[in-house]
Formats: structure tokens, sequence, C-alpha cells
């Protein structure tokens, strides 16, 4: 029905009445601002930054990092990170989810990691307070006992993630050389490669397996150029040394210190007639120590070992079952890094065969992955052929050179 008033000539709508088009939109913009409202409400508050309070009092905002070894690091935009005992901390307030390892906890897969508290962690009184939502409450440890305390995505990656084979890669690369031109024209260039790949890449958790590589060379060459002496023509003369050594190792452990071991090793060494010399072989390996700041191992193992010389005369080149004994030892401190080998070869079915070798290395940190390192090699020979000039039975070797850090991204 449509009312006219008098003197109007357009049809007027009751007042309750709405065009359905502006109703829709009216709809739509009530939908969305309640759905707004409800996604707000469900939505965790930003968190705030990280509370670190020092013993004397002073408090810094930020980000907690992580804990290894009673040393915590914290991050601030005015400081970057800083590293504290945990003797230097009144308190600690952590907003974001962290896992705390006890000292007495031994993770070997993740039925273990399944049990350690995951939570914000409050720290006061020289304790850590876990608020896990997914394990039974706990007491408060005392932070003597805190061996690790690390992110949750860094928990989960170390304990169901395997790294992929060109992964988890650390080591370094050296490279030095040495070059003279004088009456005589000489040249000596050396370097190496040494790469360890250990599985699990973190150290809180029990190895699986470790894989080893390395290679060191030197390579030098003297000549004297010929020249005449009473109208005699002296021919040029070239006295050259080559040593190389290249190995690789393969550990698989089946207890957190002893493993089973495969290896192989190859060397030549031009000053004592040494062609080539294989090594295939495997054994057994022992952890003695292991800590941030040092680790020795001793290894044993049986082999198959090959010698063949340079033109060597009939009979000398050499088939051989033996062992390796073996000692590494390596040692971190403030100013450098200090590794040492030393191997013993017997041969049971020749007993004159038998070889030691023993290397030497102290790298100085200078700048960011860059260090200065030195070097000795001490190779000794039992049985090397006979030969003119006559061959010294023992081989060792100075280096130095610039160091390049290799540290993996996993």
């Amino acid at each position: 029905m449509t009312l006219r008033f008098p003197f109007s000539s357009s049809p007027v709508r009751p007042p309750f009445s709405i065009p359905s088009a502006g109703f829709r939109l009216l709809a739509v913009i009530v939908c969305l601002l309640a759905t707004c409202n409800l996604i707000a409400q469900n939505m965790p508050s930003a968190a705030g930054p990280d509370v670190l309070v020092l013993s004397n009092g002073d408090a810094l905002h930020g980000k907690f990092v992580s804990e290894a070894g009673g040393k915590v690091t914290f991050h601030t935009d005015a400081l970057g990170d800083v590293s504290l005992g945990w003797d230097k901390i009144k308190e600690l307030h952590a907003s974001q989810r962290f896992a705390v390892l006890e000292k007495s906890v031994k993770l070997r897969g993740k039925k273990d990691a399944g049990n350690i508290p995951v939570g914000t962690f409050d720290v006061a009184d020289q304790a850590v307070t876990v608020h896990s939502e997914t394990t039974p409450a706990i007491p408060p440890i005392p932070v003597k006992d805190a061996q690790y305390v690390m992110d949750e995505p860094t928990l989960n990656k170390a304990v169901n993630h395997q790294p992929s084979f060109l992964a988890g890669w650390n080591g370094a690369a050296t490279a030095g050389a040495a070059i003279v031109s004088a009456t005589q024209k000489q040249y000596t260039v050396s370097g190496g490669v040494a790469l360890t790949r250990a599985v699990p890449t973190v150290s809180w958790l029990n190895p699986r397996d470790r894989t080893l590589v390395g290679f060191t060379g030197s390579y030098g060459k003297i000549t004297q150029p010929g020249y005449f002496a009473a109208g005699v023509f002296v021919p040029e003369t070239v006295t050259k040394s080559a040593i190389y050594h290249a190995a690789a190792e393969r550990d698989q452990y089946f207890s957190p210190r002893f493993y089973a071991l495969a290896q192989t090793a190859f060397d030549h060494n031009f000053s004592q007639d040494l062609q080539l010399q294989q090594i295939y072989g495997g054994g057994i390996g022992f952890t003695v120590f292991k800590s941030p700041k040092q680790e020795a191992d001793l290894k044993a193992t049986l082999q198959y070992e090959k010698q063949t010389f340079i033109d060597a005369a009939p009979g000398s080149n050499l088939n051989l079952f033996g062992s390796t004994f073996e000692a590494d030892y390596i040692r971190h401190v403030k100013l450098f890094t200090y590794t040492q080998s030393l191997a013993y070869i017997p041969a049971y079915n020749q007993s004159r065969a038998y070889s030691a070798n023993e290397t030497d290395t102290i790298a100085f940190p200078t700048f960011k992955n860059l260090s200065f390192s030195l070097g000795t090699t001490d190779s000794y020979l039992n049985d090397p052929p006979a030969s003119l000039p006559p061959t010294e039975r023992n081989s060792f070797q100075f280096t130095m050179g610039l160091s390049y850090a290799i540290k993996s991204k996993y």
C-alpha cells in the first residue's frame, strides 16, 4: 500500500521499511566487526622483553638466548650478546618457551627428550623454576645443576631431525707458502684440511656417530741453475720434497665414550722413497675425557697395510698385517687451540716394518674465522729400501700459515 500526503507527488514508505541492499551491507559490517573482535580476544598478547637482574640490582631488558656450562647468554639492543655466570645474576624472567637440562639427565633419543621440562621460566634465589604445560610440575632446579638451557626449536631440531651428509661439518683449512729467488730458486707450499661431522651436532645429546676426513701436504723444490766452471758445464740440479697424508675415519658409538671405528689412510713421502702407503682397518676407540675446553681419545685397530717404494728393487714392496695405536688430544684456551696426534703402526708379519708419526698444531685466533697456525709433522719409517743417496728414516717438517675455520650452520 502506498500513502500520499497532500502537496506531495512522491510515494512515502513506512518508517520501518529498510531497503534490502542496505540491510545486507549492514549485516556484513556487523559480522566483520564481530569476527575481528573474536580474533583479537583469542590472540595471545605480545610477550614483553625478558628481564635479567644483576647481583648489584641493575636490570637488563632484552632476550634470553641460552645457557651452557654455567654461562648465560643474554641479548640487548644496546650491548648485543652479553655472557654472564650464574653468580652474577640475581633474577631472570624469560617469556618464551625453553628446555632446561639437568646435569644428571642423559639424552639418547626422542624418548628421553619427552621428559625434559619445557616452558617459560624464572630464576630467583639461585634456582630455576620452569612453568611447563606438558610435564608434571617439578621442584626448582639449582642453577649449578642446570647444565643447558635452550629454546624449544633448538631442542626439536637436535632431537627430531637428522642433518644431511653435507651438513654438520666443522674444521679448518690451512695454507702457507715460501718463495726464494737468489743463487738458487726455491719455493715451498703447504696446506691442509681437517673436517669433523658429529651427530647429533650439539654437545648435550649423547653422540651417535662421527666422521673425520683430513688431508695435509707440502711440496718444495730447490733449483740450482747450470753453470760453467773452468770451462766445464755443470748441469742444472733439482732437489724436491713432497709429503702428503690423507685419512678418513667413521666412528659408531655404542655408549657415550666407547665406539667402533673404520679407517683408511694414504701416505706419500718422497724424502723417504715412499711412493704410497695404504692402510685399511677397523677397531675400537675410547674417549678418555671430554669437556668444552679439551678432549682426548685413544684408538686401536687391526689393518691391512701395503707399502710401495720409488724405484724399489724386487721384493722391496710389502704387504703387511698390523695395527694402529693412536692418541688424539685437543685443548682450547683463550689465546690459542692446541691439537696433537700420536700414532704407532707395528706390522705383525714383518717386525722391522713399523712406523710412527706425530703431528702438533697451534692456532692463534686473529680476525673472525681466521687464525695464524704453526705446525710440525714428524714421521718415522723403519724400513726404507737401500738407495743412493742413503735414505733417512726420520722426516720432520715445520709449517706456518693462515687457517680458516669452517663452522656448520646446521
